[in-house]
Formats: C-alpha cells, structure tokens, sequence
C-alpha cells in the first residue's frame, strides 16, 4: 500500500472502533459520564487497530476487507480488553497482586 494509502486506513480504523465502541456505550445502560464515554472511545479504537496487523500479511487488502476485519476485532477485542481489565482491577481491589 502507498503511504498516503496506509495513512487514512490507519485513520478509518481508529475512527471506526471509536465510534463502535461509542455505539456500544449509548445502547447500554449505564449511566453516561465523560470518564466512560472516553474511555470505551480509546478501548474501541485501540482493539479494532488490531486489524492493522493484517497489513503486515497482507500489504494489498482492499481498505473495505481491512475496515471489516477492524470491526470484528474492535467489537470481539474491546469486549475482551474491558472483561480481562474488570477481573484484574476486582483482584487488584481485593489484594490480589498477581
């Protein structure tokens, strides 16, 4: 991929999980405070990023497969992220330190 190319697919990948994890927060809930809404915006973004990997693989994937893959991960990853910092913070508050 060229550059430029590579550029605004690293941006629609970070917007896309962004605004996933976003839509995720606004079907819930939870009671919305600017600490949640930031931070699922960060935690969707950072998960559907996974996707860049696959250009490493797979440096000619179209953009639409690439942001497709993205919101799989983002989806999946975010979920995963959230639960596996749920636990460590609960064991964290409990005295665990491991």
């Amino acid at each position: 991929m060229d550059d430029h190319k590579t550029a605004w697919t690293i941006l629609g990948l970070l917007v896309l999980g962004a605004a996933m994890g976003l839509g995720k927060l606004l079907v819930s809930d939870e009671v919305l405070t600017w600490r949640l809404i930031i931070g699922r915006a960060i935690l969707g973004a950072g998960a559907s990023m996974i996707a860049g990997v696959v250009l490493i693989q797979i440096p000619d994937i179209p953009p639409l497969a690439l942001l497709g893959i993205g919101s799989v991960l983002g989806t999946v990853g975010a979920q995963f992220i959230e639960l596996r910092l749920k636990r460590r913070a609960g064991g964290f508050m409990r005295g665990d330190r491991g």
